[in-house]
C-alpha cells in the first residue's frame, strides 16, 4: 500500500462512520471551507513545483476572499519546508497573478500586515511557540545530535515566521501538512504536523480531508494543454489484467508499423512482460512527456525522460511505467517480425517497485 494513502486511512480512521458513504472529494468539500482548500491546493501546488496549479488555485483565493498580505505569508512560510528555490517560483507566479488581475480590474486585497516580533530573541519566544504548537518541550535525539537545526527550527521558523500574527496558527499548519503531504519524502515530518494541526483545532477529519485532497489522483483531462502533442486517448481497457494502475491508449498508425501512445498515470506500471518473435520483432519506446522507468530482468531499472528512447530485443524480460508523482508517456512501436507474440508475466508489485526505483 503506498505510505500516503496509508496516512489517509489512519487519519481517517478516528472519524465516525457516515450516514451514506462519500467520495473522498466530496467529504474535503463538506470539511474544509473553500477558502481553507484553497490554503491546502497553495500548500501542494509550491511543494510541487506546479505554477500554473499554483495560479488557479491563487485566482480561487483572491476570488473567495484572500488577501495578498495572506498569500504572502504562505508563501514566505513555506520556503522553510520546500526550499528557497520553491518558494522564490511561487513568489513570482504570485507576483504574475497580482499583476494580471490588476490588468484586468479585479484588484487583490492587500490586507493585514504582521505586528512587530515580540521583544527579545528569536531563540526563546521561538522556543515558547515551538512548545504551545506541539503541546510540550521538543529536545533530545536528532536534536543533540544536530543541534544546528534545532537552532534553526526553534529561533527562525517557530520565532520569526511563526510568531507573524497576521495568520494564525491553525492555518499555518492547514498549509504546512499540505505542503508536506504533496512530497512523499517528507511523509515522516508530516505525520508529526497532523499531530501538531490538532492540537491547534484541526480535526482528525480536517487532517484526513486535508492529505485526501493532496493525494487524490488526477484524471487525465487535468493534464496541462501542452503535456504531450499525443492524445492521451481511451482508458486501456482490454489489457488493464497486465497493469497495475490505469493506463490509457491512444493509436497513433496502425499502417505498415504499429504505433500507440500509451500514458500512464503516476506510479503506473506494466507487468513484467516479453516480446517474442521467430525472426525480427521487439518494441521501441520512444518518451514523449513525463518521467517514468524502464526495467529490464536482471538489470537496475532506469528512469527514463521526455526524449528518451528504449530498444527492446525479442526476447528480452521486462517493465517499465511512470515514476511515482508523474504522469508518463510514449509511444510503443512494435517492430516487424515473423511469428510475433507477448508473454505477460508476474506483476511488478509495490515492494518490487520501490525496491527497483528506490522511491516510495
Amino acid at each position: 500500500m503506498k505510505p500516503l494513502i496509508l496516512c489517509v486511512m489512519l487519519a481517517a480512521a478516528a472519524m465516525l462512520p457516515a450516514a451514506e458513504p462519500e467520495t473522498e472529494q466530496e467529504k474535503t468539500m463538506n470539511i474544509l471551507t473553500v477558502k481553507e482548500q484553497v490554503i491546502v491546493d497553495i500548500g501542494a501546488a509550491v511543494a510541487r513545483g506546479e505554477q500554473k496549479t499554483l495560479a488557479s488555485a491563487l485566482n480561487r483565493g483572491f476570488d473567495a476572499g484572500l488577501t495578498l498580505a495572506e498569500a504572502k505569508e504562505y508563501v514566505g512560510q513555506l520556503y522553510a519546508y520546500c526550499g528557497f528555490p520553491r518558494a522564490l517560483n511561487a513568489a513570482t507566479t504570485l507576483q504574475n497573478v497580482v499583476n494580471e488581475r490588476a490588468a484586468s480590474n479585479r484588484p487583490v486585497p492587500e490586507g493585514e500586515q504582521p505586528s512587530a516580533l515580540p521583544a527579545g530573541k528569536s531563540i526563546d519566544f521561538g522556543t515558547a511557540n515551538q512548545t504551545k504548537l506541539c503541546g510540550a518541550p521538543v529536545k533530545g535525539g536528532l536534536f543533540d545530535f544536530h543541534p544546528q537545526l534545532d537552532e534553526y527550527l526553534k529561533a527562525h521558523l517557530f520565532g520569526d515566521i511563526f510568531a507573524r500574527d497576521n495568520v494564525d496558527w491553525r492555518t499555518r499548519e492547514l498549509l504546512t501538512v499540505a505542503a508536506l503531504a504533496a512530497r512523499p519524502e517528507t511523509e515522516p515530518q508530516m505525520k508529526a504536523h497532523l499531530q501538531i494541526a490538532k492540537n491547534n483545532g484541526v480535526t482528525d477529519e480536517q487532517g484526513a480531508a486535508i492529505v485526501a485532497r493532496v493525494c487524490r489522483p488526477a484524471e487525465p483531462e487535468q493534464l496541462p494543454a501542452d503535456w504531450s502533442v499525443f492524445p492521451v486517448g481511451e482508458p486501456n481497457t482490454a489489457y488493464a489484467q497486465y497493469f497495475i494502475g490505469r493506463s490509457f491508449l491512444a493509436p497513433v498508425s496502425t499502417s505498415q508499423v504499429g504505433v500507440f501512445a500509451v500514458t500512464f498515470e503516476p506510479g503506473c506500471r506494466n507487468n513484467w512482460h516479453i516480446h517474442h518473435a521467430e525472426k525480427g520483432g521487439g518494441q521501441i519506446l520512444i518518451v514523449t512527456a513525463g518521467e517514468g522507468y524502464y526495467q529490464e530482468w536482471g538489470k537496475p531499472a532506469q528512469r527514463i525522460r521526455k526524449g528518451d528512447t528504449v530498444n527492446i530485443p525479442a526476447g528480452v524480460k521486462h517493465w517499465h511505467g511512470a515514476a511515482p508523482g508523474c504522469w508518463f508517456q510514449h509511444l510503443a512501436v512494435e517492430v516487424p517480425g515473423e511469428g510475433t507474440r507477448n508473454e505477460w508475466l508476474e506483476p511488478v508489485d509495490d515492494a518490487a517497485y520501490r525496491a527497483a526505483t528506490g522511491e516510495k
